[in-house]
């Protein structure tokens, strides 16, 4: 029977856990908050006493927790998972943190000898409820290969990433572009009802058009990911509407705040010259020229 150890029992660590649990693995848990202890313990859990108790005989450690300070004090505080993490195993962490966070933690436990991947986290806690999480994997391709049957177990789709640390960078730009999308949704739709449109009108033009499906499926497989600038839609156009629709969102006095700031990098697109491109292949473009520039 493979033993875990789990440290983080918060709205995704617990489901997590559990699932773990319900495969028949032996779980020892720990949280500062002992009453989400006390209810995994009697659910078959081993209630520890400390990060380094809850490592103690574990063929992995996994932390779930919501800071990169708070995942180093686990790991190298009083009673931390470092004391007693045998060398056969392996420490993967899901928390959310800094890619060099991460990076940190690994170069501080490879000096002892001691192996992490990052493994952090998609989708949302009904997932970690059903166990179809998304993990995003960052490490060496056998610590991955060893952490894949564990992983399975709480997610159905798992994506290496690359070295130690890679997950970390691919999670946090998962959720900028996810935040920033919902912004700029809300907005949208603030415009909707303030003009008097149905939102079900706009549901059912969005569903058809790249605003809804996702550019990922739409418009970038042919262009920005092929790095082609031959126009399917031009950067210019891309402008002259976006100009267009915050003269809309003031005259109805709707804050657009992305949309204003997003008017700003097409400017300097055109700036560059970029007018004529594909609107995808140039807003790329020209936000790596301008990345390259301050390096």
């Amino acid at each position: 029977m493979t033993t875990v150890g789990f440290v983080g029992l918060g709205q995704m660590g617990r489901p997590m856990s559990r699932n773990l649990l319900k495969a028949g693995h032996g779980v020892a848990v720990f949280d500062i908050d002992r009453s989400a202890v006390d209810a995994m313990a009697q659910e078959g859990a081993r209630a520890a006493e400390s990060p380094a108790d809850a490592a103690e005989g574990a063929d992995f450690v996994i932390t779930m927790l919501p800071t990169g300070p708070i995942v180093s004090n686990a790991v190298f505080g009083d009673g931390g998972i470092a004391e007693s993490l045998a060398p056969a195993a392996l420490y993967i962490d899901s928390s959310t943190i800094l890619p060099q966070e991460t990076m940190a933690i690994g170069a501080r436990l490879a000096e002892q000898d001691k192996r992490m991947i990052d493994a952090p986290v998609g989708r949302t806690s009904a997932h970690a409820e059903s166990g179809s999480l998304v993990f995003m994997v960052g490490g060496e391709d056998s610590d991955i290969a060893q952490a894949r049957p564990l992983l399975e177990v709480m997610g159905e789709v798992i994506i290496p990433c690359g070295p130690l640390g890679a997950a970390a960078t691919v999670k946090l730009i998962n959720n900028y572009i996810s935040a920033v999308c919902n912004l700029a949704t809300a907005e949208g739709f603030a415009m909707a009802e303030a003009a008097g449109v149905a939102p079900s009108a706009l549901v059912e033009v969005l569903g058809y058009t790249p605003a809804g499906r996702g550019h990922l499926h739409t418009t970038w497989p042919e262009k920005a990911l092929k790095d082609d600038p031959t126009p399917a839609f031009k950067l210019d156009l891309a402008h002259k509407d976006m100009g267009l629709a915050l003269a809309m969102a003031a005259q109805l006095k709707v804050p657009a705040v992305t949309g204003a700031a997003g008017r700003e990098v097409y400017a300097m697109a055109r700036a560059q010259g970029r007018g004529e491109d594909d609107w995808t292949t140039g807003i790329l473009r020209t936000l790596k020229a301008l990345s390259a520039s301050d390096r």
